[in-house]
């Protein structure tokens, strides 16, 4: 999730409010991912992303119902690219899922959104780098060799692309209101997603299969998506951002009591790195709400 794209000035007595609607959003997404790894033996990694994201930019389409007049051309070419990485972010994360643990794969992918905190505006950039850093020498590590490297280089393709999902989020948020800008990109997204999965889905799915996908999508990415939209609305950026980035150790948490999957040592402390740089970039970097020329937009979760 983006530290940088605003949010409105918190409601009285609505931060409460506000962190529990963030703490369900972000405990939706993992909980879907978590859901979704025993598929991956009958629809495999690609296959499961792809239906996931097919069924979301359906849903998103019929609730927002978007209207041509709303976008200009740039906003339309703009929502087509955010499309494209919504549907890598989605696709290299499941096939990093296919072989790291949950949470060793979202701590990695959170690099994406760590550098863009970093790279914006703010002071200790080089201790929240150093922090980053030790996670993940700490997450990988490489003197055991004990990570598949293959799945190491799906998560960060994930991560460069929820680096760019966030600058195009913020690119749309800034001109298009509302979730509209969401109901266009979405369906860009499962459009790509369910090309490039038909080859290896199209023999194995079923309907059973089919609406097991559709409930996923409904938990993620659709459901935090509302979530974070009215969460945004209570809260500041930097107390958004700040909450996110605890993201890493929420699938942990989720990967240890839905799949089983309990971290050693070095990569428990390696995520708990990595979650310090992701509150401490964000709490320095934060983007100034005057930075937005259309007032406040909603900002928007990974779709993993």
């Amino acid at each position: 999730m983006s530290p940088l794209i605003p949010s409105r000035s918190p409601l009285p007595g609505g931060a409460r409010t506000g962190f529990l609607m963030s703490l369900a959003a972000m405990s939706a997404v993992q909980l879907g991912s978590a859901l979704t790894v025993p598929l991956f033996g009958r629809l495999g990694a690609l296959g499961a992303a792809g239906l996931r994201l097919g069924w979301a930019g359906v849903l998103l389409l019929l609730l927002v119902r978007p209207r041509r007049r709303d976008f200009t051309h740039r906003d339309l070419l703009a929502c087509t690219v955010l499309g494209a990485a919504t549907a890598g972010m989605m696709l290299f994360f499941m096939l990093a899922l296919s072989r790291l643990p949950l949470g060793t794969a979202s701590a990695l992918e959170f690099l994406g959104p760590l550098a863009v905190s970093l790279y914006g505006p703010g002071r200790g950039r080089k201790v929240w780098t150093a922090a980053a850093a030790i996670g993940v020498v700490l997450l990988t590590e490489p003197w055991h060799g004990s990570l598949d490297p293959l799945g190491v280089g799906y998560a960060l393709a994930a991560a460069a692309c929820w680096a760019a999902y966030i600058l195009l989020t913020q690119r749309v948020g800034d001109s298009v209101t509302g979730l509209k800008g969401l109901a266009v990109s979405m369906p860009v997204a499962g459009v790509l997603g369910m090309l490039i999965a038909a080859p290896t889905v199209s023999a194995q799915v079923t309907w059973p299969a089919l609406w097991i996908m559709l409930a996923l999508a409904t938990l993620s990415p659709v459901l935090p998506f509302a979530l974070e939209f009215l969460a945004l609305r209570r809260l500041t950026t930097s107390a958004f951002g700040t909450l996110m980035s605890l993201e890493p150790a929420i699938a942990t948490l989720t990967g240890l009591l839905v799949l089983g999957q309990k971290p050693g040592l070095a990569p428990a402390a390696g995520i708990a790195f990595v979650v310090i740089a992701g509150m401490g970039a964000t709490r320095t970097g934060a983007r100034p709400a005057s930075d937005t020329p259309h007032g406040p937009k909603p900002c928007v979760q990974q779709t993993s």
